[in-house]
């Protein structure tokens, strides 16, 4: 848990040091070959292996002076000292190194590297803080809990997790589940929302839960059957603190608050690696992406304002990752006021279940007829992806409303990412009932892999392209 995404954060920092220290060496080099010295130096290419040989003695030197442990409150000065000690060591090494074997090496080119990297790293490093906020935002969220249980190893749990919001944890409340060691006085330094037991079903739905610790005594685990059946159902990760346990069960997922045991259970993907490269992937490819089809938004926007009145976007409010409200971006297919009219057309639908569906929409524009056939409405969607709103391949994002029509084991779904397409468009698009559709998604949430991302687009491509399915 907080050791994974400390890792992530590490690895992401690692490597963005890398390509600083990296431009370091290139820009040393530069300002080497402009002086007006008397001994010119070697070509760029000559200096490869000592610029990869320093890249290893740098990261090593990080890992030693543990240059990416993340303390929540650490001032700047221990980010500058640590990027002070890694350079100067370095030096020292690389200095050894050509006097030791004589290598015939600029030591005015090492001298304005170490010069360089120094400023570069001490910046980075003091500006790392908000480096994090900033992944913590594009890439991941806050991830919110809520702790069971109010005795000193729950209270010690949440104290942990209410202290870890930079690496993006949210202390959502305690319940107190009678476990005849509550300590509420305590309890409510660490959080202000402090419910009972009965009231978790009602938590879960009125707020966004993302996991549940219970730090219970084993023998309250079993009057709780009904509370892990509510979050299996709803794809709401459960932790159970492990060291209540007398011997710690065979065939459990593990995992770790710092040096709390806890077991693991979760009916969603649990891969944070996978699901951060898939993270990566979607940001990058959207961005390339409204590169190379920047040209045709321009143009859809421009024929959505000249042939009918109302905005060229339509903004709507979904429900995206746990239930979270984003605003959807759509280019207006509909008359100005669509929205107005759909309770007269309810008796319409076409669709079971919660979700509204009309093959010919009388409130569509003759422009929107052709921009939903060649779904060319859902541009401004990648706009979406970019924000980490949605990814390309994931769950469709429903509406509030609908959301509260769902059954529990419906609710899953809404433990994925939403996306621009699924499991279902290979089976018709809007040609399914709302059950067949719920299963599909849960099938992609049971089944997901990197992979399976790449086959559904792979295989979404040629059916968008033939209209197969489109309203």
């Amino acid at each position: 848990m907080v050791k994974r995404k400390t890792r992530i954060t590490a690895i992401v920092l690692a490597t963005l040091e890398i390509l600083l220290t990296s431009v370091s060496f290139f820009g040393a080099f530069l300002i080497r070959r402009a002086l007006p010295l008397p001994r010119e130096i070697h070509p760029l290419a000559g200096y490869s292996l000592l610029l990869v040989l320093t890249l290893v003695l740098w990261m090593l030197l990080a890992i030693l002076l543990d240059a990416y442990h993340i303390v929540e409150h650490q001032e700047n000065i221990v980010g500058v000292r640590k990027a002070t000690q890694q350079v100067a060591l370095g030096g020292v090494v690389i200095l050894l190194a050509l006097a030791v074997f004589k290598l015939d090496i600029s030591r005015s080119l090492i001298g304005i590297f170490l010069g360089l990297n120094w400023v570069v790293l001490s910046v980075f490093r003091v500006s790392s803080k908000r480096l994090r906020h900033l992944m913590r935002k594009k890439f991941g969220g806050l991830h919110s809990f809520v702790v069971v249980g109010t005795n000193p190893e729950a209270l010690d749990i949440a104290r942990r997790i209410h202290g870890h919001e930079l690496l993006g944890t949210k202390l959502v409340g305690i319940v107190d589940a009678a476990d005849g060691k509550a300590d509420l006085e305590e309890a409510r330094k660490i959080s202000s929302n402090i419910t009972q037991l009965s009231d978790l079903p009602s938590l879960v739905h009125d707020h966004i839960i993302d996991e549940i610790i219970f730090a219970v005594p084993k023998e309250k685990l079993g009057d709780l059957e009904e509370m892990f059946l509510l979050c299996e159902e709803e794809g709401v990760k459960t932790r159970i603190l492990l060291n209540l346990f007398p011997h710690v069960i065979s065939k459990m997922q593990l995992d770790w608050l710092e040096s709390k045991p806890l077991l693991t259970f979760s009916s969603t993907p649990v891969n944070e690696y996978l699901l951060f490269v898939k993270r990566i992937i979607d940001f990058f490819a959207a961005t390339l992406s409204l590169v190379v089809v920047s040209p045709l938004i321009v143009c859809v926007a421009l024929l959505v304002k000249i042939t009918s009145r109302g905005p060229i976007i339509f903004r709507q409010v979904r429900s995206g990752l746990g239930g979270r409200p984003f605003t959807l971006y759509k280019f207006r297919s509909m008359i100005d006021g669509a929205e107005d009219q759909k309770t007269a057309l309810e008796e319409l639908n076409e669709m079971d279940g919660p979700v509204f569906k009309l093959t010919r929409d009388p409130r569509c524009t003759p422009l929107g007829r052709i921009l939903r056939k060649l779904s060319l409405d859902e541009l401004p969607q990648l706009f979406n992806v970019w924000k980490g709103d949605m990814s390309f391949v994931g769950p469709r994002p429903p509406l509030p409303r609908e959301v509260q029509q769902y059954a529990r084991w419906q609710r899953r779904r809404l433990r994925m990412r939403p996306g621009l397409t699924c499991l279902w468009i290979l089976e018709g698009r809007n040609h399914l009932n709302f059950d067949r559709w719920m299963q599909l998604d849960l099938e992609y949430i049971d089944n997901w892999s990197l992979l399976l991302d790449l086959k559904i687009f792979l295989r979404t491509i040629p059916i968008v392209l033939s209209t197969r399915g489109a309203l």
